[in-house]
Parts: structure tokens; sequence; C-alpha cells
């Protein structure tokens, strides 16, 4: 029988039946897997920002502490990739939650079901957990004439005060 996926093979894993991957995998009678919060946050992260459409990931008020934590020397930026995600996990099944900005001209219905679809393929492949729902917010829309630098046009730019 000659394997005719393109998807990486794991040296010394059997070939799992395709209905059969599910969370049964990760509870055994030779042992348990876990799988932690923050691996599948980022994940889920990744697999969001894959999707065209998508400036942003996080709130406001995410993006603003990412930011400072960014330009604080010698700080690493390990969380990038979980940043606007929340996750719950168990032993079978994960819920998760996302934060977005959008492109301006996006249909915001089709991102989020792109976003959903990629995410729970991603999630669902990688960890064999069963993703029960994925719960997208947009916080904000990312216009063209927006600089990337920050959120507030009146935080330390070169704009003119309003007010003397």
């Amino acid at each position: 029988m000659t394997d005719t996926k393109s998807e990486a093979k794991v040296p010394g894993a059997r070939d799992v039946p395709e209905g059969a991957r599910g969370g049964r995998d990760l509870v055994t009678a030779n042992g348990r897997t876990s799988i932690a919060d923050h691996v599948v946050a980022k994940i889920a992260g990744m697999t969001a920002r894959e999707v065209g459409g998508v400036h942003r990931m996080g709130g406001g008020a995410a993006r603003a502490f990412g930011a400072v934590r960014d330009r604080i020397p010698g700080s690493t930026s390990v969380n990038n990739a979980a940043r606007g995600v929340a996750v719950e996990v168990g032993e079978r099944q994960a819920a998760i939650d996302i934060d977005l900005v959008v492109e301006y001209g996006v249909a915001i219905p089709d991102l989020a079901s792109a976003v959903r679809r990629n995410v729970i393929t991603g999630v669902e492949r990688m960890t064999g957990l069963e993703v029960t729902e994925v719960n997208i917010t947009v916080d904000d829309i990312h216009l063209p004439n927006e600089d990337d630098d920050t959120d507030d046009p009146g935080a330390g730019g070169s704009a003119e005060p309003r007010v003397r």
C-alpha cells in the first residue's frame, strides 16, 4: 500500500483511520497525552493569521501591551503567536476565542467563517483535540490610510495637538 497523502509522517507512528482521530488518541490504555493551553493558543493564532483579510490579532489592550513589550530591550515576544487568542483545553476537546482586526472592505461573515474553518482544521490536525467552538470577536477594522505603528493617531505621533 502506497501513501499518496502529502502529510508529513511521524517516524514510528501508526496510520489511524480518518474518522478515528478525534481526541481518542490522546487517552489510551498505555498513557495520556496532555497538550498545554498555550500550545493550542499558538496553533490557533498562527492558523487564524494565515487567512487573508486578518490585519492583526488581539483587542486594543492586548495590542497596546504587546507593542510596549516589543519595545523593551531584551524582551522576547514568545506569545506573539497567541496574541488575541484565549483557549480552554480539556482531555479531548478545546474551545477557542479569537479577537481580530480586519482589513477594510473584507466581508466580515465570510472572513469569520474562513478563520473558523482554518483554526478548527489546524488545531484538530496538529493536536487530535476536537474543537467544540471558535468564537470570533472583531475588535477593529484597519483602514487603508491608517499608520500601522500605532492604534491611536494622537499617541506620540507628529500630529498637531487639537488644543493649546
